[in-house]
């Protein structure tokens, strides 16, 4: 059979709050109940998000997220983050709500992350990723730096994620200078993430010497400037 389709149901504690976040991200509002229980739905193009207000719902200990697959995850990012921007002055990179940047996953899996204002986690592939083979698998710091990233931004545990990018780092001092980049540009947002923003400052200082040292393209220059931008460093 063909036109099936499912919809995620996510909770929310104020469902105001919700509607309000999602309408940054570009959502319009196309259902909405107060009684018997809060309810709401929220859609953008084909993807369409449920949302159920709860009382005494505690976005902390929300366990609930949703995959959303998408021709152009890079540009659906820049949409969402220019949103944010736009509504709240600023894109959140830590806490509840949070954007996390664009990164390789797996194999040709890229992808970003959306932690929304009740917790849930909406995880944004590219729609035509592959599965990573042996072959493709990273090794040295560019496996360290995939291998910290399914803990910092699948899960949320960033703490463990930068023990394994520092291990990492320390391990495979000879990386090339453009996994370090890679690497350093990730550590400064973990260390964001953490409340370490002072120590994030060192890490930008090495990225920009490496694209002075090795007279890369505009685009690493672009790609500093933004983390730094995001990071309010």
């Amino acid at each position: 059979m063909t036109g099936e389709r499912s919809y995620a149901i996510l909770p929310c504690l104020d469902l105001d709050e919700a509607l309000s976040f999602y309408a940054a991200l570009g959502f319009t509002t196309t259902y909405e109940q107060r009684r018997p229980n809060p309810y709401a739905v929220v859609a953008r193009e084909d993807i369409a998000i449920h949302l159920s207000g709860i009382d005494g719902f505690d976005p902390e200990t929300s366990v609930c997220g949703v995959i959303i697959t998408v021709p152009n995850a890079d540009e659906l990012y820049d949409s969402f983050r220019d949103g944010l921007r736009a509504r709240h002055g600023k894109v959140p990179v830590a806490g509840i709500p949070r954007l996390l940047r664009p990164r390789r996953k797996a194999g040709t899996a890229t992808g970003f992350s959306v932690v929304d204002v009740g917790g849930n986690w909406l995880r944004i592939y590219r729609a035509d990723a592959q599965e990573e083979s042996p072959d493709e698998r990273r090794t040295g710091l560019g496996r360290a730096i995939d291998v910290a990233a399914r803990h910092g931004d699948a899960r949320g545990a960033d703490e463990t994620a930068l023990g394994i990018l520092d291990r990492g780092l320390a391990r495979h001092d000879d990386a090339d200078p453009a996994t370090l980049f890679e690497a350093l540009l990730y550590r400064i947002e973990l260390l964001v993430r953490l409340g370490r923003q002072n120590e994030a400052r060192t890490d930008v200082d090495q990225a920009d010497a490496l694209i002075a040292e090795h007279q890369w393209e505009s685009d690493a220059g672009q790609r500093v400037a933004a983390v730094r931008d995001l990071l309010d460093l």
